[in-house]
């Protein structure tokens, strides 16, 4: 699929605000401020439809974005932010964990990961959760960029062992700033989406839609 065409629709709080056309949606669940927002911009190649921040715990909804009509990332709240409230946690876990064992468009959950960083008890509980319901996972291993080539295979290594990663999901080496790993990606979320054909970012120039917050 050559993307022509990416958009934000809506930042939905519950299933009477998902979309209703059907398409495949490809989740992409991580830590608060691990690179979400960036790493969609970098699999369109665009800079800022999707809105970086670098105050974590800001993305509180489903924040859709809709690519070339055929499929929607869905960027969910980060986990894992100590300074939101209680509370808030609650319903944003509530909200996730509904979207993620009822929407029937689901197709691939990308679990994000900072390859610079063993994964923290929440990526493993994350994880863990997501395999004890059989949800399709490909784990991305993101900031690749942040520390030397050599380094790759070990670190990529404590990603493996920490999560005691299922034979068959895959974990893709990504650098949003570098672009290393998305034809990789876009392979992957083609196969579970059901994509035909391959996939190619939107040139830089294309028209933007409306940003989406994160």
């Amino acid at each position: 699929m050559k993307v022509t065409k990416a958009e934000f629709i809506i930042s939905a709080v519950g299933p009477n605000q998902y979309p209703e056309d059907a398409l495949p949606e490809i989740a992409l669940a991580g830590r608060s401020n691990v690179g979400k927002s960036s790493l969609i911009n970098r699999m369109i190649n665009r800079k800022n439809l999707a809105r970086t921040s670098s105050t974590p715990g800001k993305t509180q909804h489903l924040n859709y974005y809709r690519i070339n009509d055929r499929v929607y990332f869905v960027d969910v709240p980060g986990y894992g932010y100590a300074k939101v409230s209680k509370s808030q946690r609650e319903v944003w876990g509530k909200m996730i964990e509904k979207y993620l064992l009822e929407r029937e468009t689901l197709k691939l959950v990308l679990q994000i990961i900072d390859l610079r960083h063993p994964p923290t008890k929440d990526d493993e509980l994350m994880y863990d959760w997501l395999k004890a319901y059989e949800l399709p996972v490909c784990v991305v291993a993101t900031k690749a960029d942040k520390i030397p080539k050599s380094r790759w295979q070990k670190h990529l290594k404590i990603i493996k062992e920490a999560l005691v990663l299922r034979a068959g999901d895959p974990l893709i080496l990504f650098s949003a700033e570098e672009g290393i790993g998305k034809d990789e990606l876009w392979a992957q979320i083609a196969r579970y989406a059901e994509l035909a054909e391959e996939t190619e970012a939107i040139s830089p120039d294309a028209g933007e839609g409306e940003n989406g917050k994160s």
